[in-house]
């Protein structure tokens, strides 16, 4: 019996020694120079209508607020919606929250829509009912 017992008190003292060793590595992730610190991602965004006009790459798109603009990887240029680019008027458009899915296209870039009035607020033009 006591030749068991050495062998287990060993085998605890190795497990508990690992354990130990484990628990304390730690990663250090460094980015380099100038890096920014990750922001924090809202859990939701709001409802309140507060609309922006942003952009990403060539494509420019009225959101609701800054938040949903933020979360889709817009850049906000300016408060208030898109102009549309035929210097008419500066309509607000009101749309919806209804899904009926619109096929959408602008100088060659096809979209999905939630519905058509999305997609003309955002200055595409409808091609086909559903998704692309």
């Amino acid at each position: 019996m006591p030749f068991l017992a050495a062998i287990f008190s060993r085998q605890g003292f190795a497990i508990l020694l690992l354990s130990t060793i484990l628990a304390a590595c730690t990663v250090v992730v460094d980015d380099g120079p100038g890096a920014r610190p990750p922001r924090p991602e809202p859990q939701y965004c709001s409802r309140r209508y507060e609309p922006v006009c942003a952009r990403r790459g060539g494509d420019r798109q009225t959101f609701a607020n800054a938040c949903l603009a933020d979360r889709a990887g817009y850049r906000i240029v300016r408060d208030g919606p898109c102009r549309d680019g035929g210097g008419g008027g500066e309509e607000q458009t009101f749309c919806t929250r209804e899904y009926a899915p619109v096929c959408a296209r602008r100088h060659g870039e096809m979209r999905t829509f939630p519905n058509a009035c999305e997609a003309r607020a955002a200055d595409y033009r409808v091609v086909d009912d559903g998704p692309c």
